[in-house]
């Protein structure tokens, strides 16, 4: 899989790719890589007649698109060492210190890619298989590692000769700057140089001086400045310290060698998987070239067919390579041709974009066949080609005295020669550049020969006589690109069955040529050729007709389709409206509740503190009243107030005395006082104050209960229990299902309940603390055990069942 090796030409151009310009189309490709290898490698890329290789290609360039889009993976660092390998396989050989450094480099990269690459074995097979090619060698990258700094050059710790001798360096050179320093403090004023410091001189620590004081001063001059008035000179007390160390630097330098040489010599073994590691690295740049690309473009791995399949040709929304770069809106074509079917004519006016097309239809299966997913979309089906011919544009040789069409009839000759029963040949404006009747003649028999000799000949014409060839051979497929004569302007819209008009009457008129000059024009055109432009003309109005007609019945479905969309919307709104009122409704209800419970308590607490001990079966049942006046007529209330809501009944009202209804408490009682817009309600013993809007006039019943604080009222127990869940409810949610558990728990004197409230952010915990800390009938508040759920419990632990 890792072919391509740097350092290995690619295999020349064929002369029908070059005039593909399928070079052209690799170097876009190629600056997608990020490493040179990877954009040589897509460059180096080549189409094979292999149909099962070719498949293989695609299939790993769509492993890559996948990966791509998972991790938006890009390759590392590919350092350019392909030279460097080559010089290790020379014997002696030593590799300097920036190449070492690239080795390494080189090493941790395969590392790295190699685990990426393999990643994932199910969903990327062939990703993973090229990333088993790729070597390991965790010693010899870690001994590379340590033996470089930051700066590129050998660390001290490469050796310990290495380390001393650096070391005895920097003491010593530190030991004369300063002697020097101390020197240059020392000289009179009138030989000192304004600003002067040490510098280094051919090698040299020197001092600056005046040029007068050179004789006062001795040792040795080693440069002047460029106005020659300032010396740099070597004291003589400096001598004798600058040659030892000069000495040290030349016993450093000797050990650089030696252990460039012995890191040489550890990773010579390893050219074999050097030059692998970097030819994988390459092919993995290119393949994420390729993958980009790809994604660039919204191409869709086509199907490659084997030379026995019956399928034919099918290309749907292909764009040519190169246009995709340089226009916006490219428009694309399609087409099929059918396996009996294997020349495509295509005719039309100049500037219509027929070479286009015919460059587009031979790169996309070139492209397709080399491990690069064309700019084609989903069902697109290709054969698989052994060889490319193409005769495109002015091929004169002047040189060889050939004229535009001798040298298009050498091509061709050539090609009937070479081409073969998988070839794919294409032939731009066939015929031409010669008397239009031999012309035509010598292309239809061109056409036909080649229609039996090889898989698919794509040609250009505009050459009328060509066009009834699709009558004589089934094998030919006549085909046209669209063209606006009114605008001048192609539309390159490819229509398959139908021959292109030519247009040059119209194009001439809108150029401004005399009429009576078209006229006789128009006149010396035979009569089967203008018989062929009315019908050609008459089936380019229907079409037109047609597609009128079909955008009509788009607006028309556009519209009803926003009908649609917008009676979904309503609908949606007015179930959201009605449930929005639902809720509402149970807030409300909610709140008249907590507020009769007050009430209820209030009563008790005066009856207490009065001396007067009430029945505790009285207080359980009156508190069990006030529950139940919402858990039992929620769902009535629910569906009397969307009754109340989707009717146009007006709001009653009521005088006192009056028997009503809360539609959204569903509670029925007695009148006692009424407001502007409030209503006081008596039910059960209990005064509820109401909007007026939310009463209806309800059935007196034949006795009407009245209330008795010191009696019993008759209502439906609510069962006790255990423990209480509040999760999933809202803070302000919670104080009426909370305390109606603690009504029944005390009242059934359980003693302890437990409050499930989950851990969350902790407000429901707060709550529930907030509301049980100052009421009188809890005794404790406790966190739960670890078998009670931890912070998401609190434990209540309940006084005796009595006020």
């Amino acid at each position: 899989m890792a072919s391509g090796l740097m350092g290995h030409a690619s295999p020349p151009l064929s002369h029908g790719l070059r005039l593909l310009e399928f070079d052209a189309v690799l170097k876009s490709i190629s600056r997608l890589a990020v490493s040179p290898a990877g954009a040589e490698h897509v460059r180096g890329i080549r189409p094979t007649g292999d149909p099962a290789t070719a498949r293989d290609r695609l299939i790993v360039v769509d492993e890559m698109v996948s990966l791509v889009m998972r991790l938006d993976w890009m390759p590392p660092h590919v350092p350019d060492v392909w030279q460097s390998i080559r010089r290790l396989g020379v014997e002696g050989s030593v590799l300097a210190e920036e190449e070492l450094i690239a080795v390494g480099r080189l090493l941790a990269s395969s590392r790295e890619a190699r685990a990426d690459l393999r990643r994932d074995p199910d969903g990327f097979p062939h990703l993973t298989a090229l990333g088993g090619l790729l070597p390991r060698s965790p010693d010899v990258e870690d001994r590379l590692g340590r033996s470089f700094g930051v700066s590129g050059e050998l660390a001290d710790g490469a050796s310990r000769e290495l380390r001393r001798l650096r070391s005895e360096l920097r003491a010593g050179r530190s030991r004369l700057v300063r002697r020097l320093e101390k020197f240059s403090a020392g000289l009179p004023a009138r030989l000192q140089v304004a600003d002067g410091s040490v510098t280094v001189r051919a090698g040299r620590y020197c001092v600056p001086i005046r040029r007068e004081g050179a004789g006062k001063v001795g040792g040795i001059v080693h440069d002047e400045s460029s106005t020659h008035q300032t010396l740099y000179v070597e004291p003589p007390m400096a001598i004798d310290e600058m040659n030892k160390i000069a000495s040290l630097e030349r016993d450093e330098a000797r050990e650089v060698r030696r252990i460039l040489a012995e890191l040489t010599e550890l990773v010579r073994p390893l050219t074999p998987d050097l030059s692998t590691a970097f030819a994988v690295l390459a092919e993995a740049d290119s393949l994420q070239a390729r993958a980009r690309y790809a994604l660039g473009h919204g191409g869709v791995r086509p199907v490659l067919l084997d030379p026995s399949d019956s399928s034919g040709l099918t290309i749907v929304d292909g764009v040519h390579p190169l246009l995709l770069a340089t226009e916006e809106s490219a428009v694309p074509f399609s087409i099929r041709l059918g396996a009996d079917e294997s020349v495509l004519l295509i005719s039309g006016p100049n500037a219509g974009g027929k070479t286009v097309t015919l460059k587009a239809l031979g790169l996309l299966a070139a492209l397709a066949q080399s491990g690069v997913i064309p700019p084609t979309g989903k069902g697109t089906s290709l054969p698989v080609f052994d060889e490319f011919y193409a005769v495109i544009g002015d091929e004169q040789s002047i040189s060889a005295s050939l004229s535009t069409f001798s040298a298009q009839m050498d091509a061709v000759r050539e090609i009937l020669e070479l081409s073969g029963p998988e070839s794919l040949v294409v032939l731009d404006e066939i015929g031409g550049n010669t008397d239009p009747a031999e012309g035509a003649a010598l292309a239809a028999a061109i056409l036909l020969d080649l229609s039996r000799r090889v898989a698919l000949t794509v040609a250009t014409t505009h050459l009328g006589e060509l066009k009834d060839l699709a009558v004589e051979e089934p094998a030919i497929v006549n085909a046209s690109l669209q063209f606006d004569a009114e605008a001048l302007r192609p539309s390159f819209v490819l229509v398959r069955d139908r021959p292109g008009r030519s247009y040059a009457f119209e194009i001439a008129a809108r150029l401004g040529l005399p009429e009576a000059l078209l006229n006789v024009a128009r006149g010396r055109v035979s009569r089967d050729n203008r018989r062929m432009e009315e019908v050609l003309k008459k089936l380019e109005h229907d079409e037109r007709e047609a597609s009128r007609l079909a955008g009509q019945t788009r607006v028309e479905s556009r519209k009803l389709a926003d009908r649609e969309r917008e009676i979904e919307e309503r609908t949606a709104a007015l179930v959201e409206r009605e449930q929005a009122v639902e809720r509402e409704a149970r807030q409300r209800a909610d709140r008249y509740l907590l507020a009769a419970r007050r009430e209820v308590e209030n009563v008790i607490e005066g009856l207490t503190t009065g001396g007067t001990r009430p029945d505790p079966d009285a207080v359980r049942r009156a508190r069990q009243e006030v529950e139940s006046m919402l858990h039992a007529n929620r769902d009535q209330a629910a569906d009397e107030l969307e009754e109340r809501t989707s009717s146009d009944d007006p709001a009653i009202d009521p005088e006192p005395g009056d028997f009503v209804r809360s539609l959204s408490l569903g509670v029925a009682g007695r009148v006692t006082e009424v407001r502007s817009h409030d209503v006081t309600v008596e039910s059960g013993g209990v005064r509820i104050t109401v909007d007026r809007a939310d009463l209806v006039t309800a059935e007196r019943p034949p006795s009407e209960a009245k209330p008795d604080r010191g009696g019993t009222l008759d209502l439906p127990d609510i069962v006790p229990r255990p423990e209480v869940d509040l999760r999933g409810l809202r803070v302000d949610e919670v104080e009426g299902p909370l305390l109606s558990a603690i009504d029944a728990a005390f009242v059934a004197d359980l003693g302890r309940v437990l409050v499930i409230h989950g851990t969350g952010t902790g407000a429901l915990r707060k709550e529930v603390a907030r509301l049980l800390r100052g009421d009188s009938r809890v005794a404790s508040l406790n966190r739960g055990g670890f078998e009670e759920g931890g912070f998401g419990v609190t434990v209540v632990d309940l006084k005796g069942g009595e006020i």
